[in-house]
């Protein structure tokens, strides 16, 4: 078993998060200190993951735009 606490806010981050591997169902409570299983632990360290590497794209992406609106500008 693994301690993880999810960043809670009274926003987009307030509910709880519904992970679910090999049949086994968990609802997470945000903001508060649970124990889960490993394999839990890792699905969602796996998904922060994916969400920065999102945040990433999208702000290469942006830039990327942002560069060429300038060139055809001039």
């Amino acid at each position: 078993m693994v301690k993880v606490k999810l960043f809670k806010d009274n926003g987009e981050y307030r509910d709880p998060v519904f992970v679910s591997v090999n049949g086994e169902n968990y609802l997470i409570r945000r903001g508060e200190e649970v124990e889960v299983p490993d394999e839990i632990a890792f699905v969602l360290e796996e998904s922060l993951r994916q969400d920065a590497c999102t945040a990433a794209l999208i702000e290469k992406t942006e830039n990327l735009f942002e560069e060429k609106s300038r060139k055809k500008a001039r």
